[in-house]
């Protein structure tokens, strides 16, 4: 099965990347001397040769459909972890130094994270393939979970400080949105229910057009249709008189006995239903 043209773009730019990511990886494994922060480039880069491999065997044959699930785990961290507060921070400048301290190394891994985070979501809105959109979620969000746990490196090695506002300020702004009020989600709920009732009528009279004439006039599905009125007035306002119509129009056609007559009349007032049945569809 071919691949679409805008997604196929997108998957281009996101092996790209990996692809850079990956190489890059090797550089900054090379330069720093932090054995925690080794072993993260370490494991970082082997989760992302897992991803870039997987949907290049995708994209190779379609059937190799092998997603990697979001490894990085970050669920052990708790709110009184992080530092906040700005405490001396470090001056900084561009530099030309060829080697790489460890903030600059823990830094351009997590720009090279948070790019590959919003990209992969961006790329996969755009995904047409239910596999490969799964593959670009798992790996946007393993480098999401990637780019805090650098976060918390670097917040713990001081290299990151948080700058803090006003609890007071803080609260006053975020407690100016309050809860939806109960009577707003009582009107909701009774209206979800009253569309559902009527998507489950105009259901009931759509499986009846697929019927003969002979059995859309029966008796049974006569009443049926007088029934169904009762639940839904605006819909059912329009079947009466459609039914009723359809009435005269069987009692004309035994008087003058001219079928085609017939037929191009109780066609002539089907449009109305109709139309309402596609506004409430």
């Amino acid at each position: 099965m071919p691949f679409g043209a805008h997604e196929t773009m997108e998957v281009h730019e996101i092996l790209t990347e990996k692809l850079n990511m990956i190489s890059h990886f090797n550089l900054y494994a090379s330069q720093t001397k932090n054995p925690e922060l080794r072993n993260m480039i370490t494991r970082h880069q082997q989760e992302e040769i897992k991803s870039y491999d997987a949907i290049v065997a995708y994209t190779h044959d379609y059937t190799q459909f092998t997603p990697v699930p979001p490894n990085t785990s970050v669920n052990h961290v708790m709110p009184e972890d992080i530092q906040y507060g700005l405490n001396n921070p470090s001056m900084l400048a561009p530099e030309t130094n060829a080697v790489l301290n460890e903030y600059e190394v823990a830094s351009a891994m997590l720009i090279a994270h948070k790019n590959g985070a919003m990209n992969g979501v961006r790329a996969s809105l755009e995904i047409a393939d239910p596999n490969l959109r799964q593959m670009l979620m798992n790996g946007a969000i393993n480098c999401i979970n990637q780019a805090y746990e650098v976060f918390l490196f670097m917040n713990q090695q001081g290299m990151y400080q948080i700058p803090q506002i006003k609890d007071h300020t803080a609260k006053t702004f975020l407690h100016s949105f309050q809860p939806v009020g109960e009577s707003v989600k009582a009107q909701h709920s009774d209206q979800a229910g009253q569309k559902q009732g009527q998507g489950q009528s105009i259901m009931s009279y759509m499986q009846n057009q697929q019927m003969p004439m002979s059995q859309q006039m029966s008796p049974q599905n006569m009443g049926h249709h007088m029934q169904m009125g009762q639940g839904t007035p605006a819909a059912g306002g329009a079947m009466g008189q459609n039914m009723g119509s359809g009435r005269q129009q069987q009692t004309s056609f035994g008087q003058m006995g001219n079928p085609g007559m017939m037929q191009s009349r109780v066609q002539g007032n089907m449009p109305q239903y109709r139309a309402n049945q596609q506004y409430n569809h």
